[in-house]
């Protein structure tokens, strides 16, 4: 799927709008996930597989998108990628989860904002990039930054790591297979693939809890473990939207609205505990952010002044 430029303002005013619409809703994930806390956070990510798995084929009879997701399947290379994919955004889904129902949604944030920085340094240890003066800064900065947070707060940011490296992973993968795997069909055999990691979670809670909780929650928390479907492709799919009229770049600094909203909900909202150690390393990191926004501002224009514009695949996105 390559990203085409917006043929008008209307155009790109609704790219804008589906831009923020999936990052508006994956800004407000956190406070989902809470109200569903008295759920097993393990369960609750095996149902989400598969209600995802579901609303998927839904979809893809509504759109005739079989044909692509039948391509896929007869290939092995790209199925493998896929396959390996999938395993990291389930460690991406579980960790997230598990982090907004045990009170750590302001290191979660943490983890989100960091995620440009990793995006960096998988490319100079699988792509060999060379970096700028100010990209090897950010680096340096946020490592500083996880060490400042480590030592005032007392525990090493676990959630945040994970979250940023399992969501950059997954991007690496997903932009390896640039534009021969659309967003529904990916996200389709993603969760099918993950379906029997689903049942395993699923059977071994049964087994040594002798039922699940979610056929003894309330009627509203039940229907928002089975939603975890919707709150999952609904966000993907604006994106992909979005992203077939506005710019990457534009779509880049928008990626900054979900972990501010989490910021804001885990600090604000749900009480969370900020102290000077972590707005330090917090500060830190969103310093390091604005010098990479610029830098990336200049280096474009210089790139628009020196070659002519192309078209590429659209940025691999996932929200938590």
């Amino acid at each position: 799927m390559a990203a085409a430029p917006p043929t008008s303002i209307s155009e790109t005013r609704r790219g804008l709008a589906y831009a923020l619409g999936s990052y508006l809703l994956w800004g407000l994930l956190p406070l989902y996930f809470v109200y569903i806390a008295a759920v097993n956070p393990f369960e609750v990510v095996a149902w989400r597989i598969v209600f995802t798995l579901i609303l998927c084929a839904l979809l893809l009879t509504i759109t005739r998108g079989w044909g692509e997701t039948t391509r896929l399947l007869r290939s092995p290379k790209l199925l493998g990628i896929i396959a390996v994919a999938g395993l990291v955004i389930y460690l991406n889904w579980q960790t997230y989860v598990v982090a907004t129902s045990t009170g750590h949604i302001v290191e979660a944030a943490l983890g989100y904002f960091v995620n440009p920085v990793v995006t960096i340094l998988l490319g100079v240890i699988f792509l060999r990039e060379r970096l700028r003066f100010w990209q090897w800064f950010a680096l340096g900065s946020t490592a500083v930054a996880f060490v400042i947070i480590s030592i005032g707060f007392g525990t090493f940011p676990w959630f945040a790591l994970l979250l940023a490296f399992s969501f950059g992973i997954y991007g690496f993968l997903k932009k390896g297979l640039g534009g021969r795997v659309g967003a529904l069909p990916g996200l389709f055999l993603e969760t099918l693939m993950l379906l029997p990691v689903a049942a395993i979670i699923l059977g071994y809670l049964q087994s040594t809890r002798g039922t699940l909780d979610l056929f003894h929650s309330p009627p509203l928390v039940t229907a928002m473990v089975i939603g975890t479907g919707i709150t999952t492709a609904v966000p993907l799919l604006l994106f992909a939207a979005a992203a077939r009229r506005i710019s990457l770049t534009a779509i880049g600094f928008a990626q900054y609205l979900a972990p501010t909203m989490m910021f804001v909900i885990g600090w604000l909202v749900l009480g969370e505990e900020m102290p000077v150690a972590r707005w330090i390393g917090f500060g830190i990191v969103w310093l390091s952010l604005v010098i990479l926004s610029v830098d990336l501002v200049v280096s474009a224009r210089r790139n628009r002044r020196e070659i002519p514009p192309i078209t590429g695949p659209i940025p691999p996105v996932i929200g938590p």
